[in-house]
């Protein structure tokens, strides 16, 4: 099994990118910080994508976007959550054969 590790903050990985905007090799970087080459690739092109200029052939979100999809999930899973107790609630009344809601009669 793989070892992780915590993020690196953001302020190393934005070091990163400008080195590599620089002229220095994503591996080269790599064996002198120890972190990935690919790591380093990775964080290039989500500045790049962030910056409105994503590298050609490669579809990714913005941290926005990312950020945003996050948000949504949550809220689909809190939002079905929901709904499967209120459909529990719903059976759990039904089967007792009582009346949630009685119409007042004026």
């Amino acid at each position: 099994m793989a070892k992780t590790r915590p993020p690196y903050p953001a302020e190393f990985r934005q070091q990163m990118v400008d080195l590599v905007h620089t002229g220095r090799t994503p591996a080269e970087l790599a064996r002198e910080f120890g972190c990935t080459a690919q790591s380093i690739v990775n964080w290039v092109g989500q500045a790049a994508a962030d910056a409105g200029h994503p590298l050609p052939g490669k579809d990714v979100l913005t941290t926005a976007e990312r950020a945003e999809l996050s948000r949504l999930r949550r809220q689909v899973r809190q939002l079905q959550m929901e709904r499967d107790i209120l459909a529990k609630a719903t059976a759990w009344f039904a089967a007792r054969g009582e009346k949630t809601f009685t119409p007042s009669s004026s």
